[in-house]
């Protein structure tokens, strides 16, 4: 006689469709997991500065500006950027006495609420020139880049400004209108002073998901730069957030947080001016249109407090120090040694070799008076 087979139990039926549903669901879960790796796959591709194109910025990004094929007279945007004042007016005024109104435009930008008439200055070229949306400015923080932007932002409203100079308050010219018209237009290259910065400890590692320190820049915020380069420094909107929450000043030593200064001192030493253009024009893989120096002479010296590790610090020129030999002496200098890349920067325009700079900094205004007087 034929046995039967015992029935299949319920409950194992019930494991077993139990089993199937997790199995289902695993499924499902891998499937979204998936789809939501690769969209952010295709964020990273769009967004990142390692992108095909080698840009950080996407040229779409970039606001309409009614610039292409322009073929009238260029000039020279002259962008001083100032605490409040402009104490050496007086020479700039005989500066732009001599030049052809046609060849330059003048913007300034100064501490809010503050205009530029008669009873604030003795020359009527920087009458009005005040930017309306300025802000305050603190040094070593992201303001002074962010204050640079609107400055060149204003400036490439209009397109016949080709040519971008960064100038500062105690800026003098070394030579006259005509001399660094000519110098600045012979080059189809922006002059940014740029080379790498390995030893300080400026570079923050959270900037890494966004800036590797391979394209960490450090040099002179003084930039003359051609239009295309002021146009990715004004409307830049992935490096400069990252500058801003990031790149930040270290704490000064205060003798009343005693042993908390250690902690204190420990912190990245992030100066934002002294990077940022530089390292963004790293960024989108343009320093092969730059000459790797500045047109604006600065001499430094290391010193110290009691309250201070050595630092370095910009030499003022006073009176005294003002003199035609003192003058001669920076107009003959025609290379730079980069120490960290042991780079020599021979001094060139439009591949001639050329004096390497065009103003200097820091003067006093007895200072400038003597190089006015002495037609320096």
């Amino acid at each position: 006689m034929m046995k039967r087979a015992p029935p299949v139990s319920s409950s194992l039926f019930s494991k077993s469709q139990n089993l199937w549903l997790i199995w289902k669901l695993l499924i499902l879960l891998s499937i979204i997991f998936l789809v939501m790796t690769l969209a952010r796959i295709q964020f990273y591709y769009d967004t990142s500065p390692q992108s095909s194109s080698g840009r950080v910025y996407r040229r779409s990004q970039l606001p309409m500006i009614d610039d292409e094929g322009f073929e009238g007279n260029p000039r020279i945007a002259c962008l001083f950027l100032v605490r409040r004042d402009l104490p050496l007016d007086f020479l700039w005024k005989s500066f732009f006495e001599n030049a052809d109104a046609a060849n330059y435009s003048i913007y300034v930008h100064s501490e809010p609420g503050f205009i530029f008439d008669e009873t604030t200055t003795r020359s009527s070229f920087f009458f009005n020139r005040q930017l309306s949306n300025s802000i305050k400015v603190d040094w070593g923080e992201s303001t002074m880049i962010e204050a640079e932007r609107l400055l060149l932002q204003a400036a490439l409203e209009n397109p016949a400004n080709q040519r971008f100079i960064l100038l500062s308050d105690s800026c003098v010219p070394l030579y006259n209108f005509t001399y660094i018209y000519n110098y600045l237009m012979g080059s189809s290259k922006s002059f940014v002073d740029s080379f790498l910065d390995m030893k300080e400890g400026r570079y923050n590692p959270r900037m890494s998901s966004v800036i590797p320190m391979r394209k960490w820049r450090k040099g002179s915020q003084w930039t003359a730069l051609i239009r295309s380069h002021a146009k990715v420094v004004a409307y830049d909107d992935i490096i400069f957030p990252v500058f801003k929450k990031l790149c930040k000043r270290r704490p000064p030593l205060d003798s009343s947080k005693g042993k908390q200064n250690l902690k204190l001192q420990k912190q990245h030493n992030c100066i934002p001016d002294e990077h940022y253009v530089q390292t963004l024009l790293a960024m989108n893989d343009l320093e092969g249109e730059l000459e790797r120096r500045t047109v604006t002479y600065t001499l430094w010296i290391q010193s110290a407090t009691n309250m201070e590790t050595k630092s370095w610090h910009p030499v003022t020129y006073n009176y005294a120090t003002s003199n035609p030999q003192q003058i001669k002496n920076i107009k003959d200098i025609d290379h730079v040694y980069y120490e960290t890349e042991h780079r020599t920067e021979w001094c060139h325009s439009n591949a001639i070799l050329v004096p390497c700079f065009l103003f200097a900094r820091k003067f006093s205004r007895d200072g400038g008076m003597r190089l006015l007087t002495q037609g320096v």
